[in-house]
């Protein structure tokens, strides 16, 4: 009887203790807001040329495409990179308008990021104004320690659609 009181009281302390940390629940509209932040100071880093600001929310190990197909791998050349394209004048030329951040979660640390800018009043380089642009964004966040960044950015392009010409041909 003693045993099986012994038993039952190891059993009972063994199913007590939980080795395992609590995890605590992340609060997704706190994320939300830290994630439509970071790109908030993206866009007007682009507007001042502020190298600083565009990197904040950068992971070091990021990997960024841009719609011509410019590729980093990290923050380091990514810095290298951004402070090119901002001292090119007609690629700075012109107005962002951008639209609704589409923020959804894949766990509690990963999130993807779809945004679409139409650029309007951008330069070619001869100096002769481009048709609206709509450039497209994806971005892939990472929960480090709290702190959302960027791990994986991609920056897709779309000209407005054109009706096509006819191609058949006429008889006059």
């Amino acid at each position: 009887m003693k045993r099986l009181g012994l038993s039952f009281t190891i059993l009972g302390l063994l199913m007590g203790c939980n080795t395992q940390k609590p995890e605590t629940p992340i609060d997704y509209d706190k994320a939300k807001t830290l994630i439509n932040e970071s790109i908030e100071s993206w866009d007007k880093a682009w507007e001042t040329k502020d190298l600083e600001l565009s990197l904040k929310y950068y992971a070091d190990d990021t990997d960024w495409t841009n719609a011509f197909g410019d590729r980093v791998q990290s923050k380091t050349e990514l810095r290298e990179l951004l402070g090119f394209i901002f001292n090119l004048d007609f690629v700075m030329s012109g107005e962002n308008d951008y639209g609704e951040n589409e923020i959804i979660f894949l766990n509690d640390s990963i999130a993807t990021v779809r945004s679409l800018n139409i650029r309007k009043n951008q330069q070619w380089p001869d100096g002769s104004q481009m048709d609206d642009r709509h450039i497209n964004h994806l971005r892939v966040y990472k929960n480090r320690n709290g702190e959302w960044l960027i791990i994986n950015h991609m920056i897709s392009q779309a000209w407005p659609k054109r009706q096509p010409k006819d191609t058949v041909p006429t008889t006059d």
